[in-house]
């Protein structure tokens, strides 16, 4: 090992440690505590969106002037509006409830020994993310209100702001009576500090990676550290036979449209053969008049030659594609059964959608999908924590261990069983 990676190494496990110590002290706060500094970085968010919004321009001109995908520079860009938006977003956080201390469940024994399972924070919680300054604000306060310590990576690109915005919520921390290094910010811009990060096993209790599928596979195959993994979103949307196409054509369009760069978005759209004639003119029209281009199969083309939008024959990689982009990949199907054995193999278990008013087919997508969200006769774009009723999300969970789906307040904590006795010994 080099001097240098020794030095990094030496200063990440430094910041993790920090974090540890300050994890002791969150672990015992109030809920009283833990909400005002959450509204104390609320207030210093929007006090401090000058100074924000400037560290933003920077690395938002970087990103631009180095080509990056206008889908990345989005995400990257924070205005004036977005930033009081997340600011918004913290203050619904305090408003939750505390998860810290609920009891998941609760028994006497025979013997007489009570038994409660109670929920407690994780600890030290790390994030790794790309390109999204967002997180840095949504996952220090979902942290901090659950009792958990942030450390929070990430990418280059966004560094400038990430700095900024952490050296704001840090002084709040303080000015509310609470350690700054609840919330550090991970040293260095290389990948040997997320290395470090990942191999922080005893200092740090859990990483949580969102970013594209790259990211994400580096961060669950190299660490030591557990991982809660959070997946790429190649979300379906099925048109049944039983559609009412006014809301189907609706629905569609928003969940393709209302913004391309976020991990709810459709990326494939499916129709039954039945209701193809009747939908697709309509559908595609709107989707035409909103820039999109479609990736369709053969059964597809004639329909889209007809309604003037912009085509290109569907290939595998565009029904596995998560497009950050005005693209989609569409398909008409002969069945349910056929859409379901569609999405069973290309999905990434985000979130299908089935538009219909057939209550055994909908059944049939519920039972028949194996995703972390389905939605009836709704958007895509509803997957979200703050649409669920969360408040700002850490992340969204594909996998099937300790949490699935938006993860809120409740997915940060683990649990210690309370048992209390009167003398009990065991026999």
């Amino acid at each position: 090992m080099s001097e240098n990676t020794s030095s990094d190494r030496d200063a990440v496990h430094e910041v993790a440690r920090a974090a540890r110590e300050a994890a002791v002290t969150l672990r015992a706060l109030r809920r009283s505590q833990k909400d005002a500094a959450v509204l104390a970085i609320a207030d210093a968010l929007d006090a401090a969106t000058d100074r924000v919004v400037a560290a933003n321009a920077v690395d938002v001109a970087r990103a631009v002037e180095n080509g990056t995908d206008p889908a990345i520079v989005d995400r990257l860009t924070l205005t004036p509006d977005r930033l009081h938006a997340i600011a918004d977003a913290a203050r619904d956080v305090a408003a939750l409830p505390d998860p810290v201390g609920e009891v998941v469940r609760g028994y006497a024994l025979p013997n007489g020994l009570d038994v409660r399972q109670v929920r407690v924070p994780l600890g030290v919680v790390g994030m790794i993310y790309e390109a999204r300054p967002n997180v840095t604000v949504d996952a220090a306060v979902l942290c901090l209100k659950s009792g958990n310590a942030s450390l929070l990576r990430g990418s280059s690109s966004a560094y400038g702001t990430n700095v900024v915005l952490v050296e704001v919520m840090r002084e709040a921390l303080v000015a509310a009576g609470l350690p700054a290094d609840a919330i550090a910010l991970v040293p260095g811009t290389t990948h040997e500090s997320v290395k470090h990060l990942m191999t922080a096993r005893g200092l740090v209790d859990v990483l949580i990676p969102r970013g594209g599928a790259g990211l994400i596979r580096s961060v669950v195959e190299e660490s030591t550290v557990p991982v809660i993994e959070t997946g790429v979103g190649n979300c379906h949307v099925y048109v049944d036979a039983a559609a009412d196409l006014d809301k189907a054509v609706a629905i569609l369009v928003n969940a393709k449209t209302q913004r391309v760069s976020v991990c709810n978005t459709a990326e494939t759209f499916l129709v039954h053969a039945d209701v193809a004639d009747a939908f697709l003119p309509r559908a595609l029209s709107a989707l035409r008049d909103k820039g999109v281009t479609i990736h369709g199969d053969a059964r597809m083309a004639p329909y889209a030659e007809a309604a003037g939008i912009a085509f290109a024959p569907v290939t595998d990689e565009d029904w596995a594609a998560e497009y950050y982009s005005l693209d989609i990949a569409a398909g008409v199907v002969e069945d349910l059964d056929a859409a379901l054995t569609h999405i069973r193999r290309w999905s990434s278990g985000h979130t299908e959608a089935i538009v219909s008013d057939s209550a055994s087919a909908i059944q049939a997508f519920i039972t028949g999908v194996d995703s972390a969200a389905v939605m009836v006769n709704a958007s895509t774009r509803f997957t979200d924590g703050a649409e669920f009723g969360f408040g700002a999300e850490i992340g969204i969970s594909t996998q099937k261990l300790h949490a699935r789906g938006p993860m809120g307040l409740a997915e940060l904590t683990s649990t210690t069983y309370v048992v209390t006795g009167d003398g009990h010994v065991r026999g």
